[in-house]
């Protein structure tokens, strides 16, 4: 069996002047999440509706499960799913009514409609919630709903694009456990998101993709590990002790320390995390240095955008404007 379930090379989409996607490249193994990172306008949705077919590209090559988007758009569209980045449900039908009427459109039939229905209620924990309207339904139910939707006809490959905008934490949760019993049954899920932490969660590789174009693939630790490695951090009660802590993290840390006065930091990469916390402590507390915080710090997938991009993510943003001229 074919190893990966997209794979995408040079794919070209522009609108007027603006190369939405310029010569982008993708390769996503089966029966994983891979993340798709990249700031508003740099690509992200242009290139999920151009694999799912609901755009045209103006050059490039790319498959889904197996088939040809170019080729044969019918016969992808027939293996994937997509949840946008909006829950597309009918709040004023039933849980259980919604699915139904997903199975019915896609031509199940009444009866295996209803067994469908049934089937992903239980797999997405919304069985005693089934009868219930869905305006009633928290962030978290009706962006579960919406997965379960997508996952009518059961799809090798499920697209989903920026999937817990505007829900707080505990909606995130649930949409993250819903993702990860979809890929524990065997289904490859391409994520598209701006929540850092929410990439590091799920994702076991992530592109991240600036101005059409494909910066950097790996798994997130050795993403992170390219920035840099651990470092130790202190934050010192007055001004006056930074010239106290600078000496202390310097004779115990390999690397140059960095010193940040407006915020009363010194921090320095260290290698032997745990004994070099222990021996700054130590030694701040037998010179009397009074320190208001420190900790070890690993490299974060922010750090990694900030280096790649050259700014950070910024997660109130709104949907990229690209997902309005698609």
């Amino acid at each position: 069996m074919e190893t990966h379930a997209v794979r995408a090379e040079g794919l070209q989409k522009r609108y007027g002047e603006k190369r939405a996607l310029d010569g982008f490249d993708l390769t996503v193994r089966r029966g994983t999440v891979h993340g798709l990172l990249g700031p508003n306008g740099a690509g992200k949705t242009t290139a999920v509706r151009a694999l799912a077919t609901l755009l045209g590209l103006d050059g490039g090559r790319a498959e889904v499960a197996g088939v040809d988007v170019r080729k044969d758009p019918r016969g992808v569209r027939a293996r994937i799913g997509l949840a946008g980045q909006y829950a597309a449900v009918d709040e004023m039908l039933s849980g259980r009514q919604n699915l139904e009427m997903f199975g019915r459109l896609f031509h199940l039939g009444g009866r295996r409609a209803k067994l469908r229905a049934a089937e992903l209620l239980e797999r997405f924990d919304l069985v005693d919630a089934a009868a219930k309207s869905v305006g009633d339904y928290s962030g978290g139910m009706r962006r579960r709903l919406d997965l379960a939707a997508s996952m009518i006809l059961a799809p090798e490959v499920l697209f989903l694009d920026e999937p817990t905008t505007g829900l707080d934490p505990r909606g995130r949760g649930e949409v993250w456990a819903a993702v990860r019993a979809l890929v524990e049954g065997g289904t490859t899920v391409l994520l598209t998101t701006q929540y850092l932490e929410e990439a590091d969660r799920l994702a076991s590789r992530i592109t991240v993709i600036d101005q059409g174009r494909a910066i950097a693939d790996d798994t997130p630790a050795a993403l992170k590990s390219a920035v840099g490695g651990d470092r130790i951090e202190v934050v010192v009660a007055e001004e006056s002790e930074l010239v106290s802590a600078l000496a202390v993290v310097a004779r115990v840390c390999e690397g140059e320390p960095s010193v940040d006065r407006a915020e009363r930091r010194v921090h320095a990469a260290v290698s032997d995390r745990v004994a070099a916390l222990t021996d700054v402590a130590r030694t701040l507390q037998d010179q009397g240095v009074q320190v208001e915080d420190i900790g070890l710090r690993r490299p974060s997938l922010d750090d990694v955008f900030l280096r790649l991009t050259g700014h950070r993510t910024d997660s109130a943003e709104p949907a990229e404007a690209e997902a309005v001229a698609a």
